[in-house]
């Protein structure tokens, strides 16, 4: 890609050492706890906002820091340490990142602030789309937003919501005419506290466990016209649009997706290292049949290409947010791509390193059996493999593939 180089600047530099540092010391050690607790690590959040990871300034700064490498760069690290901890200290982002990108100044004002609270109070932000009948077909939502004078009411279920029914900002995407599919939805601001929105099933999970994942219940649940994001006159022009059959750019909901895609996959990477480095270091000490198990070519090769698929994905991530901050459009679904290459890196890497240590990976006694369980998720949350593929195979053979 013409214009990029994998460089980081010293600042990107000193928040790669400092949340490093964080996440070695209070992140790390907590995983395994917390892991089994399956509970929001409440006490961790909090030292992260006392320490000015988990805040709104630190997401805004790293956000639109100039090469686009501030976030990628410490989420990776934010993962390495535990990546159910991890989600729990970046959840709100994704609604945050649907506020920042969709909303008006004054909405961004208004509500930013709230999904992150203060360092001694801290609050979550959820971001619901996805719905049991719909999961990664956003085209099938069935939540119904329908205007009433100057407000709106939403009626419907989200599902594997982070922090959903727990947040103090819900944004919830939903149909406002069903006749225009995709095209036809909207997100929407649900203030803390509005009656009709509740908690459903919190799901136990099979990794991640320590960031909570839940059904969202809306039920007449009422909001003034300035929590629909972007405002009524944004949405009108678009929907006017699109039905002249006019082309009317992307809905809010998947323009968060795209944006995210490449912070997604450093978190992935975040995961592979970490079981990488797990493995190499047991590998250089672990002895059998007189010598340690890392002068083994088998596991030699093995972890040249644990090292190898890393670095790929960690490149290719770097890449997407360096396009993503400079303006550079996505031709070839460069998002996708990172995604796609990372979360499938963390499943294999997060296996291999299992392999390595035999019968000890398989066990609690060691963190790469966690490391494997919180890695699946990321080929299927953000997007499956199999909808990255899609947007993949689409752009480069601009064909409508299905």
């Amino acid at each position: 890609m013409s214009g990029f180089c994998p460089e980081l600047s010293d600042d990107v530099k000193q928040v790669r050492d400092w949340v490093h540092e964080f996440a070695r010391d209070v992140i790390r050690p907590a995983g395994a706890e917390w892991d089994e607790r399956e509970e929001t690590p409440w006490p961790v959040i909090q030292e992260a906002a006392k320490a000015g990871l988990y805040s709104l300034d630190f997401f805004a700064t790293q956000w639109f820091e100039e090469s686009g490498l501030g976030l990628p760069v410490a989420f990776e690290e934010i993962f390495w340490g535990d990546a159910g901890i991890g989600l729990s200290i970046v959840g709100t982002g994704l609604a945050a990142a649907a506020v920042s990108s969709n909303g008006t100044p004054e909405q961004m004002g208004e509500w930013l602030p709230q999904m992150f609270g203060t360092e001694n109070d801290v609050k979550l932000g959820a971001f619901c789309a996805s719905e049991p009948d719909a999961g990664s077909d956003v085209g099938a939502i069935r939540t119904r937003a329908v205007r009433d004078g100057g407000d709106w009411i939403l009626n419907g279920v989200k599902t594997w919501a982070t922090n959903g029914g727990i947040a103090n900002v819900h944004i919830v995407v939903a149909t406002v005419d069903p006749a225009l599919g995709t095209r036809g939805q909207a997100s929407f601001i649900i203030p803390p506290g509005t009656p009709g929105l509740s908690m459903g099933q919190k799901f136990r999970k099979h990794g991640i466990r320590a960031s909570h994942t839940a059904e969202v219940v809306l039920d007449d649940v009422r909001v003034p016209g300035s929590c629909l994001l972007g405002g009524a006159e944004k949405l009108e022009a678009r929907l006017a649009r699109v039905r002249n059959g006019e082309r009317a750019g992307e809905q809010a909901a998947l323009r968060t997706f795209e944006t995210t895609r490449p912070a997604v996959a450093a978190m992935a990477v975040g995961i592979a290292r970490a079981a990488f480095e797990y493995a190499r270091d047991y590998a250089r000490e672990r002895e059998q049949f007189g010598r340690r198990i890392a002068e083994n070519q088998a596991v030699a090769f093995l972890l040249a290409d644990m090292a190898t698929r890393v670095d790929i994905a960690r490149f290719m991530t770097w890449r997407a947010a360096w396009m993503a901050r400079n303006g550079r459009r996505f031709e070839q679904a460069e998002g996708s791509m990172s995604k796609l290459v990372a979360s499938e890196t963390a499943v294999w890497v997060t296996e291999q390193a299992i392999q390595i240590l035999g019968g000890a990976g398989y066990t609690r006694e060691h963190p790469v059996e966690r490391f494997h369980r919180d890695a699946k998720i990321f080929t299927i949350f953000e997007g499956t493999s199999e909808i990255q593929r899609l947007i993949i195979g689409r752009a480069v053979t601009g064909l409508p593939v299905r």
